[in-house]
């Protein structure tokens, strides 16, 4: 599994991408297996907004960044980072994104918000061009 997952990512995140890790990276792997599939990962910047399950040993990673929450200016559009889902986030009224986890596809989106975890994108990261489409569409997970 953990294989697949890799060359998942691999195939749609190049070395100079940089990738936002919406949390739970690994469940109940240890150090030596967690920076071997973390050093096969593509891209120039991973950056970890920490989940649930992040411990210790995927904390001590070697992330671009880590932080419970994030807000990105990408391309003009304003997005609010969690783990969690969010009812209401910072300029939600005027059109910023809130992209999560957490809810492994199960939970539905909006116009503004959106299930970015892999669960719910085929085990495939997304781009920021796919997330923007189907929030067009609603924002829900398409089965």
């Amino acid at each position: 599994m953990d294989d697949e997952l890799v060359r998942r990512w691999n195939s749609v995140v190049g070395p100079d991408d940089e990738v936002w890790h919406l949390g739970d990276f690994a469940y109940r792997c240890g150090p030596n297996r967690l920076l071997d599939i973390f050093s096969r990962l593509q891209g120039r910047a991973i950056h970890l907004v920490s989940g649930n399950h992040d411990r210790k040993h995927t904390l001590a990673l070697p992330w671009a960044s880590i932080q419970q929450y994030a807000e990105l200016q990408v391309e003009g559009q304003a997005i609010v980072l969690f783990h969690y889902a969010l009812r209401v986030w910072n300029r939600c009224h005027h059109g910023a994104w809130n992209l999560y986890g957490h809810s492994h596809g199960r939970l539905n989106g909006s116009s503004t918000s959106c299930d970015v975890g892999v669960d719910a994108w085929s085990y495939t990261p997304a781009s920021l061009e796919q997330i923007a489409e189907r929030l067009k569409k609603g924002g829900d997970v398409v089965s």
